[in-house]
């Protein structure tokens, strides 16, 4: 039978936590008052947090993160409610919750921000951060909003022989990367049989991108600068699946070979901040049929150039996302419980390192050289 997780007595009157007190110093490990539950929130122990690949660069200040000082900082992670405050109605002490870093005010939920990352764009974003929910996920216990607390259904954790899909506590911590691209690719409504143009499609982010797009039931062209990746990403699908497309640099070169696959039905980008001056993004939009799609979720902070005539003409439709919504949490967790997205090894989802909080330092050097799709590094406090 799955093993029930053990009783929480009182919370522990302090924890150790990864402590940010500025830009301009280093983290440190700190014991602090172990937080205490309010209404609307509960206190979760953490067993796993995700490192993002650029997580240095966030908290050393190189990416111009807007953000909260002093901080704990950490994003997603996959924990147990330790307590909850009182106007908790289904959550319970034990229950194996994922931890959603999408936080928004319930008064607004235009007011959105990054727990432990970013504060958001608007003021009552800030007032957020720089409030109530300051702290994030590297820590031993964190407060965390009653929604942003998704109940992982027993089956994921649960053996095959017991009816379940037998993942560990480690494979759940795949899913939130997974979500990021999936918010972008539901939101422009991508069906089964359509063909969806990625890019780039093989990096952490845009390899994910291409994993749900197919979990979808949809047909991906792949774009990337390297090759040799490319086709190392075809050849963890069916051929049927994925097709690649390396690019030049040139619009019409790549244009043309985008459109040698057909017409497509759909273009996401995710280009991180680097990419800003490439090509690419007008050569996807020259490459869609009449009504076709755009989503742009990457990072790029400078304009782009976008053909004006061919989106008027086409009637094409450039949406831009950010995140993800609540109820696209629990249409994901459905494919992977039906088994149509896989979060194994075999899959190519990997956990390449997990680390302690002591070794924090070595958990960002990791992740900042195995950044490729399906690759994740780990905190366990």
């Amino acid at each position: 039978m799955l093993s029930q997780p053990p009783p929480y007595a009182e919370l522990p009157p302090t924890h150790r936590a990864l402590y940010l007190k500025s830009q301009s110093e280093a983290p440190t490990i700190e014991t602090l008052p172990t937080p205490q539950p309010t209404p609307g929130s509960a206190v979760v122990r953490i067993l796993t947090a995700n490192v993002l690949s650029y997580a240095r660069d966030i908290y050393n200040g190189k990416r111009s993160y807007n953000y909260a000082t002093p901080l704990v900082p950490g994003v997603s992670a996959i924990a147990r409610i330790a307590a909850v405050g009182p106007d908790a109605t289904t959550l319970s002490p034990g229950d194996l919750v994922l931890i959603d870093v999408t936080i928004r005010g319930r008064d607004d939920p235009s007011a959105v921000f990054l727990l432990g990352i970013s504060e958001g764009h608007s003021v009552g974003s800030r007032k957020l951060m720089h409030g109530e929910w300051r702290n994030g996920t590297y820590a031993e216990y964190a407060k965390i909003p009653l929604e942003n607390c998704i109940p992982l259904p027993s089956p994921l954790l649960a053996t095959t022989e017991e009816g379940g899909l037998g993942y560990t506590i480690e494979d759940l911590a795949h899913i939130p990367k997974l979500l990021v691209p999936f918010g972008g690719l539901r939101d422009i409504d991508i069906k089964v049989g359509e063909t969806v143009v990625v890019s780039p499609a093989t990096g952490a982010f845009g390899g994910a991108a291409v994993q749900v797009a197919v979990a979808m039931g949809a047909r991906v062209i792949a774009m990337g600068r390297d090759s040799t990746k490319l086709s190392a990403l075809k050849d963890r699908f069916k051929r049927s699946q994925v097709e690649t497309v390396t690019m030049s640099g040139d619009v019409e070169t790549d244009t043309a070979a985008l459109r040698a696959f057909g017409p497509s039905d759909a273009f996401f980008d995710i280009s991180p901040p680097a990419a800003a001056g490439s090509t690419h993004i007008k050569s996807g939009i020259l490459a869609l049929r009449h009504g076709g799609r755009v989503s742009l979720m990457g990072g790029i902070r400078d304009d782009v150039s976008i053909p004006h005539s061919t989106v008027m003409h086409g009637n094409l439709r450039i949406q831009g996302k950010w995140m993800y919504e609540r109820e696209d949490i629990f249409a994901l967790l459905k494919l992977v419980q039906r088994g149509n997205l896989k979060l194994t090894e075999g899959a190519g989802m990997v956990t390449v390192g997990a680390f302690p909080l002591e070794e924090w330092e070595k958990a960002f050097d990791l992740a900042a050289q195995k950044a490729g799709m399906g690759e994740m590094v780990l905190i366990m406090p």
